[in-house]
């Protein structure tokens, strides 16, 4: 009986093991509310990630650009340029969220909310 009850706990142990590294894939379609100091918005992104690396466009309020970024771990960093301004997000995703802090070239600060489309 003591080597049943061992068994099983190894088993449910290995298994939130497993679930805990189980790799984020950010690529598909976000919708992102953000809102800043100087006004809010939905701008979407259409990312594609591979490996640790993210590529995509954004197309919102400050027009359209190229999206380059990272995912290591949870740990999230998009940054794109709107005319000579760099526009950076940095925060954590999980399959189907993103949140953290947007820098909009040090005119404006805020936070984002994005969710899978």
């Amino acid at each position: 009986m003591k080597n049943l009850l061992f068994f099983l706990f190894i088993l449910v142990l290995g298994t939130g093991t497993l679930q805990a590294q189980e790799k984020i894939d950010l690529t598909g379609t976000w919708v992102v509310d953000v809102n800043t100091d100087m006004g809010s918005g939905t701008p979407t992104f259409v990312l594609k990630q591979t490996g640790e690396n993210i590529t995509g466009t954004y197309t919102g309020s400050l027009g359209d650009a190229p999206v380059t970024g990272t995912l290591k771990g949870d740990v999230l960093h998009l940054e794109f340029s709107i005319q000579g301004n760099k526009i950076t997000y940095d925060g954590t995703a999980t399959a189907q969220e993103i949140k953290g802090s947007v820098d909009l070239a040090g005119m404006a600060t805020g936070s984002f909310l994005g969710k899978r489309k």
